[in-house]
């Protein structure tokens, strides 16, 4: 059955006021199929029967149900190579500016199911002697509860595992039970996640390193620009944030400017850029 216009104004109502992002009409032909396992599993007809269900009093379950399977939260490990390939430049010119204090803070806002930050520590990992003695504090938050949930779990499918991951990282730091892919304790322990949202106040403290990547996508301009506008203020003034391959902050902030020869990653707008983004750019 066609999905009536009005149950899309419902939907996408639904998704900003909860989420901040738009459903655009460019994700409009993946609804039914997001929605079809709710469908199924309450016995309700069809994405307008959905949408008229939504109205109920008692509707707070399932309208969270509804948000949940809309969100995209597609990831995988060291998803656009290149753009990870950039970091250990941007970690090398923290340690070097760090060394008094050795401390590193690194946030994964819109962390999905964890690839992503997991493969942060990953990178850490593999130049263990570098950040020995060390305080390392990594985050990953994410809109989605089932999400975090599972990010916790750190455990993936045969599919999952195999996407963006070298054979080396997957024997390393993962073990295998009946199909699935644990990742072992001395990884899993370094990342600590919980739910949030890019749009409300920020973790406290600074981050070193911010990765927001496909997070701000589907939002509309103002929210871009108050989601901007707290990463802002959790970064240090002498760190960077990453953004996704087909993000920017032009038209949306002007606290950022791109580091030069760096793909996708930002620094603090400064008349003098601090020393360490500096190293990190002449490494280009």
């Amino acid at each position: 059955m066609t999905i009536a216009p009005s149950t899309m104004r419902i939907l996408s109502s639904l998704l900003e006021a909860r989420t901040g992002q738009c459903l655009s009409e460019g994700r409009h032909w993946r609804v039914e199929m997001a929605l079809n396992p709710i469908l199924k599993k309450r016995g309700i007809e069809d994405c307008n029967a959905l949408a008229a269900s939504l109205a109920a009093p008692d509707a707070r379950r399932l309208s969270d149900e509804t948000v949940e399977a809309l969100l995209n939260n597609e990831t995988y490990f060291f998803r656009d190579h290149d753009a990870f390939a950039d970091l250990p430049r941007v970690f090398e010119a923290i340690a070097a500016n760090r060394k008094g204090r050795k401390t590193l803070r690194i946030w994964s806002a819109g962390c999905s199911t964890g690839q992503e930050i997991y493969s942060v520590a990953m990178q850490l990992r593999d130049d263990e002697r570098r950040w020995r003695d060390w305080s390392i504090e990594l985050l990953g938050t994410d809109i989605s509860q089932s999400v975090i949930d599972r990010a916790k779990r750190a455990d993936f499918s045969q599919f999952e595992i195999q996407r963006g991951l070298a054979a080396g990282h997957m024997l390393r730091w993962f073990e295998n039970s009946d199909g699935r892919w644990q990742a072992r304790d001395t990884l899993r322990d370094m990342v600590h996640f919980r739910r949030h949202n890019v749009l409300d106040v920020p973790p406290p403290g600074q981050f070193d390193v911010i990765l927001c990547r496909n997070v701000m996508l589907y939002f509309p301009g103002i929210n871009r620009a108050k989601a901007l506008a707290n990463l802002a203020r959790a970064l240090a003034p002498d760190g960077a944030l990453m953004l996704g391959a087909g993000e920017t902050v032009l038209g949306y902030s002007d606290r950022f400017e791109i580091l030069p020869g760096v793909r996708s990653l930002y620094r603090l707008a400064a008349a003098e850029p601090p020393q360490i983004l500096r190293v990190a750019a002449a490494g280009s």
